[in-house]
């Protein structure tokens, strides 16, 4: 047996191409080709016109000038931009607390199996498939002075005395407002807030409860800890819809009383369409836009932080 034959020299003939695994990847891309094109189409190259919008002075007739960063220059010293971002803060962060304080406990009810628990969860989520706007026309009529319902129902409960108009003062209006909202939206959170109820396993409930944990400790310990990626959905979802709030300002006072109840996307809709200057509003567009995306990186952060510990 010679050399040769021991030894096997490594083949001058050429590898056969991938091509099976080329085919696949672009069979993997045609799949998701009408997502990327629906996303290029709705969203890349809408911001991309808008960002070229903000750089021009753009009235809604007439011909349009290029400014460079004119608006941004403009936003960065109008008060009433920061007093609308102060205002939508303020309203965010109390229609957040409210809409959780009553969804989760609503989640924990209805995650148990009791009796016609399907009729309280279709009661609770009916009010999620009101528009938003009819539900802000028909809270109009409820807190109507003369023929609504909630006077006579704060009288009946001893809070009021007189008929009160609740559109008249701040506080008031802003009450009314909030209501609505948590009557409309905690229907939704507590359908998200249900499903990562019940993605928990009752085996770790139940090693919990042998162990001696309490109730509110299993709560603590077990539930909560696991509910973190719903928590930040939920979260993400809440604190952008109220960042976006426009209808129930619009609808039910106009702004008003003294024009303290303009939200961001209000004042930029009466910059867009009342004054017509589309180039300032697109301006304000792209910095909420961006304090969007910065807010919700900064809530997933914040709920993963301590996931990874043992």
């Amino acid at each position: 047996m010679t050399l040769a034959d021991t030894v096997s020299l490594p083949s001058s003939r050429p590898r056969p191409r991938r091509r099976p695994q080329r085919r696949s990847q672009w069979k993997g891309f045609l799949y998701i080709a009408p997502a990327m094109a629906l996303v290029i189409v709705f969203f890349i190259l809408p911001v991309l016109f808008t960002f070229w919008m903000s750089l021009h002075r753009w009235p809604l007739l007439g011909g349009t000038r290029f400014i460079g960063l004119g608006n941004y220059i403009r936003m960065a010293s109008d008060s009433r931009f920061y007093a609308a971002l102060g205002f939508t803060a303020y309203y965010t962060v109390i229609i957040t607390i409210a809409i959780f304080a009553l969804a989760f406990p609503l989640a924990m009810f209805v995650e148990r199996q009791r009796r016609m628990v399907g009729v309280y969860r279709t009661a609770i989520f009916m009010p999620v498939v009101v528009g938003l706007a009819s539900a802000s026309l028909l809270w109009v009529w409820f807190a109507n002075v003369d023929s609504g319902f909630l006077n006579p129902l704060l009288a009946w409960l001893g809070i009021v005395d007189l008929k009160t108009n609740f559109f008249a003062s701040f506080d008031s209006a802003f009450f009314v407002i909030c209501l609505m909202v948590v009557w409309k939206v905690a229907g939704f959170t507590m359908i998200i807030l249900l499903t990562g109820l019940q993605a928990i396993p009752t085996e770790l409930g139940e090693a919990a409860r042998i162990d001696g944990a309490n109730r509110w400790k299993r709560f603590i310990y077990v539930t909560l800890p696991l509910m973190r990626k719903t928590m930040a959905l939920s979260l993400i979802l809440s604190v952008t819809g109220s960042i976006l709030a426009f209808d129930q300002f619009y609808i039910m006072t106009a702004g008003g009383p003294q024009n303290k109840m303009i939200s961001v996307v209000y004042y930029i809709f009466n910059q867009s369409f009342v004054s017509f200057n589309l180039g300032y509003g697109a301006a304000m567009s792209l910095a909420l836009l961006v304090i969007l995306v910065l807010i919700s990186i900064f809530q997933l952060w914040l709920l993963r932080v301590g996931e990874d510990r043992p």
